[in-house]
């Protein structure tokens, strides 16, 4: 059968896939880029890009273009409705990024498609893949209809990973779906507007993350999400979980929609030339906001080890790889678990929980070790 061929064959174009792609191009890599949408999404639920994460893409040269698109947020609180119980700040983090940057998944994948295109790699879209097999020391996939070889194949595809599935890798854990509703909206506020905030309540959480333009992106968990939530759909969460003593209004919804998310995690990120990364390889509740995070960092360690590898290193260096972001993903799945926990405490165990916060936000190494954790610096080595 005839096929043409590629070094790495990078099956999705979300953050993760072209971090990896623009990772391997810059080392001269030949690398192939699928995703089986005709156009990427406009809209998305990630919103945010911490300080590790920055110094990541810094690396392949993506941080300045999306910087410069971005809100700098100096710290992030807790908050109980009117009360701050944490305040964490990033703008003592040991870093030259020391703040969250505020920015829309949408903006962040539009600089990264931007800096590809600029090193010859464009996104082969509507493409489908439909089988792997190996063949020769390679892989033969099956897109299109049509055989494409590849010495590597990385499955960015998300959590209905089509590659995870053809390699024959199981995705173990909870099978208790979350529900989420999501919306970017404008809002009359006293709240900062450089400053993400995570509220917490009995009934589930609440983020609320200011953007450009004025804009603010809602994130709530909730029992049953709308497919288009509506202006007073939202009103009455922030009127449940917000401020009190003097409540946000919603002005205008921009859009909404819903998403679920499961707690689990890959049994391994390889099966052989076949690699996982991102939501492909581990899903998790967004508290915390470290899910994109989480694999735009595993795309640059994954693109960095082809890349070596093709060059002539070690094929243990893509063990190295797993050995590393393995635990990292676990890490961080526990952790949004936690932060999960702790919104939904029952209501006997919500002073204790207040009392404990705020204690914490008392103390500046515990305050310093938080901003750390939630930044990603704490991953740095």
């Amino acid at each position: 059968m005839p096929h043409t061929s590629t070094d790495v064959l990078v099956v999705g174009a979300g953050p993760t896939g072209l971090a990896t792609a623009l990772t391997l191009a810059r080392r001269g890599v030949e690398v192939t880029v699928l995703d089986q949408r005709a156009e990427p999404p406009p809209t998305s639920r990630a919103a945010v890009v911490h300080a590790y994460t920055l110094e990541v893409l810094d690396r392949i040269g993506a941080a300045a273009p999306l910087v410069a698109q971005g809100v700098r947020s100096p710290r992030f609180t807790v908050r109980d409705r009117d009360r701050v119980l944490l305040s964490v700040p990033f703008h003592q983090l040991p870093s030259r990024f020391p703040y969250a940057l505020m920015v829309s998944q949408a903006v962040t994948e539009a600089v990264l498609t931007e800096e590809l295109a600029d090193r010859g790699v464009r996104v082969r879209r509507p493409s489908l893949l439909t089988g792997l097999s190996r063949a020769g020391g390679r892989v033969l996939a099956q897109v299109d209809g049509k055989a494409l070889g590849a010495r590597f194949v990385v499955g960015a595809d998300g959590l209905h990973s089509t590659v995870r599935q053809l390699a024959g890798i199981g995705f173990p854990g909870s099978g208790n779906e979350e529900s989420f509703v999501l919306a970017d909206v404008r809002v009359r506020s006293v709240l900062p507007r450089d400053e993400a905030a995570l509220f917490l309540a009995r009934s589930g959480p609440l983020v609320w993350a200011p953007l450009p333009g004025g804009v603010v992106r809602l994130v709530a968990a909730v029992t049953t999400a709308p497919a288009e939530p509506e202006k007073a759909y939202l009103q009455a969460l922030l009127d449940e979980r917000g401020p009190a003593r003097r409540p946000d209004r919603v002005t205008e919804v921009l859009w909404g929609s819903r998403f679920r998310v499961h707690h689990r995690i890959a049994d391994t990120f390889r099966a052989g030339p076949v690699l996982l990364a991102g939501d492909a390889g581990h899903v998790h509740s967004p508290a915390g906001g470290q899910g994109m995070n989480l694999g735009i960092c595993d795309a640059v360690a994954l693109g960095t080890a082809l890349a070596d590898v093709l060059d002539g290193g070690p094929d243990t260096v893509l063990d190295d790889y797993t050995a590393r972001q393995r635990p990292m993903a676990e890490d961080v799945l526990s952790f949004a678990a936690g932060l999960t926990s702790l919104a939904t405490l029952a209501p006997a165990g919500r002073p204790v929980r207040d009392v404990l916060l705020r204690l914490l936000g008392a103390v500046p190494p515990a305050r310093r070790r938080i901003a750390l954790r939630l930044s990603g610096l704490a991953h740095r080595t």
